[in-house]
């Protein structure tokens, strides 16, 4: 037990130096009195979320893929539309899918998250809000039943939508704390303007949004909550940007096409969570740390799971800074340069994903590292673990194994990456529809 406190002391003082720096690199607002403020409370509750010893995070997300695929025909391929019964590939999935009520029981989706986002649930503790109004024309005064209405508002919400719409966003959409954009039973779509931002924010969920042909937008006032706008400089055209912020779980979104990165994860971010994506038409495709010079980013820690990385896609899926990133079930089928790289140190686990290399001989490599000499990287711990390597593909492993410490129940390796195809076979958003199964 006393070593348990000294641990975490430890933990403690640690983050206490690395934190103040989390905000090395430029950003694109005004650190008022307000966003100082914002900024200190996100630093305390990233440390809340951070997790002294990851890798127990990786063997109980490794045990609930076991359970959820026991007893299940993993080795059948996606090929084509599926047009069969309902039927659910991996455990987040498992955990809500394939019921008849589910648009009755929409919060239950707050218990399903996994990995380092795993205690993430977003506005189950509210009411639902409706948008019904896909415009975005008054950034100071914004529209009830709007999206940038709804996601401002300082309660708990578990946001819906009254049916299909695509909302091209004017500037940023700023997410402030304990908020759901649930856009399951509609064709929901972020596109031609700007994208999502995450800033100082904790407890988010979005699921099931397209989110596509994202734009920099030219900044100006905006408001970011209900007691608070201010000065936003141009931003930079991510799909979503996670800044600063903590609990966050990104489920089931189909991205391509952005002007920067389709997620960015940065600035001291952690506990994130990223599955069941479908991503394509890209070069950078997610960034975890945004800066070698930021090391304030050693608390982040992302999972990265069951998710499609498809057609057009050229690198960074992901590229990471500093923290620890457990990769876990993912399908890579098309990249042109490198799959996964980084730079400063991260720790990078790759289990049971499968990759499959493009044809050119100099980017068969699946990793990168970047400044870094050999003598360097060789010290980065990056392993993998039951990858499924085809068309020549290679994962150069580095550094020492990890001191793992997993408790009795979560001894058990995750699925093979033969079972990928099948796991990954509904990425990206899914057609539900009220009364059906999902």
């Amino acid at each position: 037990m006393e070593a348990k406190r000294l641990s975490i002391w430890v933990v403690a003082v640690c983050l206490a130096v690395l934190v103040p720096g989390l905000w090395a690199h430029s950003a694109n607002f005004e650190l008022d009195d307000y966003w100082h403020q914002k900024s200190k409370e996100a630093e305390y509750h990233a440390l809340a979320a951070y997790h002294p010893e990851p890798e127990a995070v990786t063997d109980d997300f490794n045990y609930h893929v076991h359970m959820a695929l026991e007893g299940t025909n993993t080795t059948r391929r996606a090929l084509g539309k599926y047009v069969g019964k309902c039927m659910v590939t991996n455990p987040i999935d498992k955990c809500w899918r394939c019921k008849k009520n589910w648009a009755q029981r929409r919060k239950r989706l707050a218990k399903c998250a996994r990995g380092f986002g795993r205690n993430t649930t977003g506005g189950a503790s509210g009411r639902y809000y409706v948008v019904y109004d896909p415009s975005d024309n008054d950034m100071l005064n914004p529209k009830p039943g709007t999206l940038r209405h709804a996601v401002i508002q300082k309660e708990p919400l578990w946001i819906i939508f009254a049916g299909s719409m695509i909302i091209r966003l004017k500037q940023e959409l700023m997410i402030t704390n304990d908020k759901t954009i649930d856009g399951r039973g509609a064709n929901v779509r972020i596109a031609y303007g700007a994208g999502i931002t995450i800033q100082f924010a904790r407890n988010v969920i979005i699921h099931g949004l397209g989110i596509h042909n994202i734009h920099p937008a030219d900044g100006g006032l905006i408001r970011d909550s209900v007691d608070h706008f201010g000065i936003r400089t141009r931003s930079d055209g991510d799909g979503i940007t996670v800044f600063g912020s903590s609990l966050v779980w990104l489920d089931h979104l189909s991205m391509r096409e952005c002007a920067d990165g389709l997620i960015d994860v940065v600035a001291g971010s952690t506990a994130v969570t990223i599955s069941n994506g479908h991503f394509t038409k890209h070069n950078d495709v997610m960034l975890f740390g945004a800066t070698d010079l930021n090391d304030g980013d050693k608390i982040m820690q992302v999972t990265v799971a069951f998710n499609h990385f498809g057609k057009g896609l050229i690198q960074r899926m992901p590229r990471c800074r500093w923290g620890f990133f457990h990769v876990v079930n993912n399908d890579y089928t098309h990249w042109l340069m490198y799959a996964i790289g980084g730079s400063s140190k991260p720790t990078i686990i790759s289990q049971g994903n499968r990759f499959i290399a493009p044809p050119n001989m100099a980017a068969k490599e699946v990793t990168k590292r970047d400044y870094a000499s050999p003598a360097e990287w060789k010290q980065w711990t990056w392993k993998s673990e039951g990858d499924l390597m085809m068309n020549g593909a290679f994962f150069v492993e580095s550094g020492p194994q990890l001191q793992m410490k997993p408790k009795r129940k979560f001894m058990i390796k995750p699925k093979p990456a033969f079972a990928v195809t099948w796991m990954t076979r509904f990425a990206g958003t899914l057609n539900c529809k009220s009364r059906r199964k999902c």
